[in-house]
């Protein structure tokens, strides 16, 4: 395995996805604006990473996972649930 900008780029967002995870078992209040902002940003960059290093399987897990949060960030941010 190589560490070109692909590869960092996606242990960053693998990073931030699992971030969020913790963020979310571990908060006594969770932000919803956070974890889903951490999500989709995780997923922008692993879906840049699989642009390079592409995997069909992964493109899309990545891809819905990215929509998912994108509709989870456009919520919380509708009902104002920055907190």
């Amino acid at each position: 395995m190589t560490f070109d900008l692909a590869n960092i780029l996606g242990l960053i967002g693998s990073g931030l996805m699992v971030i969020a995870y913790a963020y979310s078992n571990m908060a006594k209040v969770l932000s919803f604006t956070l974890f889903n902002l951490l999500n989709l940003v995780g997923a922008v960059l692993l879906i840049y990473s699989l642009t390079v290093h592409f995997n069909v399987a992964s493109m899309a897990l990545e891809v819905i996972w990215a929509f998912i949060a994108l509709i989870g960030l456009a919520k919380a941010l509708r009902k104002g649930k920055a907190s």
